[in-house]
């Protein structure tokens, strides 16, 4: 089926977050913290908090720390309240930038991000400046080498996924926000390695940028995640290959 492929950016930026490893465990636990504290500790119950948790395992987070975060989220072991803040940002060429943060200060962060942002060639937005042009997609990636496109697509759209897309590396599913458990559910049934699973802002258009600007907006995008409250960065560019790291 004819799509978009959203894996290429968030590959990126997994690679590029997992390369700090010491602050992914900082903002695994803050995450987790925040979604048993509007969920509870189930992670039957609370969706969210499964996700967290799976992105925590991902980065090798160890089984006590998450638990201890759980507990800190659910009133058991201490107390620390963040609040979801999103900032809006544009990069060279025209991108379009989305920041989802998780903030203890919003005064402090709101200023150091102006900052980070202003000294690498972006430009800090006003709310809804950029958020318009995205929208709000379950993304599930399943190893091609694991799959067959057919196979996945049979469960996937009898489980009401949106759309399935395919290289010669990866499988990936899209599906509704609301239906992202039930997809998930389904897929994991059906015994298929998933890679990676989570809701992520897809953007409805795309710019393509010369292998410059795309490096440039890498570089600003690598100094806003490098930010301890930042959780993740989404952006409407089309990387060029060969302004990818190596």
């Amino acid at each position: 089926m004819a799509g978009h492929s959203a894996w290429k950016n968030i590959k990126h930026r997994k690679a590029a977050v997992d390369a700090k490893r010491g602050k992914i465990w900082s903002k695994c636990s803050r995450a987790i913290i925040v979604a048993a504290q509007r969920g509870g500790g189930d992670i039957k119950f609370n969706a969210s908090l499964r996700i967290a948790i799976d992105e925590a395992k991902a980065a090798n987070m160890p089984r006590d720390t998450i638990e201890k975060a759980v507990k800190k989220g659910t009133g058991e072991g201490g107390s620390e309240r963040y609040d979801s803040v999103r900032y809006e940002a544009f990069g060279p060429g025209g991108t379009a930038i989305l920041i989802d943060l998780l903030i203890a200060n919003a005064n402090k962060t709101a200023a150091e991000l102006r900052t980070v942002i202003d000294k690498n060639g972006g430009k800090f937005g006003v709310p809804g400046s950029v958020a318009f042009g995205f929208t709000q997609q379950g993304i599930i990636v399943i190893p091609a080498s694991s799959a067959t496109e057919e196979a996945v697509m049979d469960v996937a759209l009898a489980h009401s996924a949106d759309d399935v897309i395919a290289d010669e590396d990866y499988v990936q599913v899209t599906c509704k926000p609301a239906d992202f458990e039930t997809v998930r559910g389904a897929l994991e049934a059906a015994k298929f390695t998933i890679e990676n699973a989570e809701i992520a802002y897809i953007p409805q258009t795309t710019v393509s940028l010369d292998v410059d600007s795309a490096r440039r907006l890498l570089s600003l995008i690598d100094a806003i995640e490098d930010h301890d409250d930042v959780q993740k960065v989404f952006h409407n560019a089309e990387i060029p290959d060969e302004a990818l790291p190596e």
